[in-house]
């Protein structure tokens, strides 16, 4: 099994927390897994309201770059919606620690993109290279999606 691999089950290992109201804290088991809350737009699970009938679209990659960008974008989301709740709640240890996790998910993820697809952001230690590899991959218009 690959790092490829094992970072696709922690990925699709379903995370869960709860929100204690009373102690304005979250304890680990109400939390959305990140496909889930990502496609929702919310990583609380008591506090998605899901619109009438609405069901989130099912995000299908076609590739493995594809799959490597969504995983990036769920961790990263899941980083920014805890984030949220952190502002409000700067106390709360095990939301820190979740959000730890995620953010180390993130990094490793990236560099492993970064390392078979090239850059993916302009901060990037791979751009620390002669020639600059910024240009190597091709712009979005120049792809072809076949």
């Amino acid at each position: 099994m690959n790092n490829y691999d094992i970072n696709r089950q922690m990925l699709n290992f379903n995370i869960k927390n709860n929100i204690n109201m009373n102690n304005n804290n979250i304890s680990n088991n109400n939390l959305a897994g990140l496909y889930t809350g990502y496609i929702r737009g919310n990583m609380f699970n008591n506090l998605y309201d899901q619109y009438r009938n609405y069901k989130p679209a099912m995000l299908n990659p076609r590739n493995e770059k594809e799959q490597y960008l969504l995983d990036l974008n769920q961790a990263q989301f899941a980083m920014h919606d805890i984030h949220l709740y952190l502002d409000n709640f700067p106390n709360d240890n095990n939301m820190i620690n979740e959000f730890n996790k995620n953010r180390d998910m993130y990094m490793e993820l990236l560099k492993e993109y970064e390392n078979r697809f090239g850059p993916l952001e302009i901060c990037s230690d791979s751009l620390n290279n002669v020639p600059w590899q910024w240009n190597n991959e091709p712009w979005p218009w120049e792809r072809s999606d076949n």
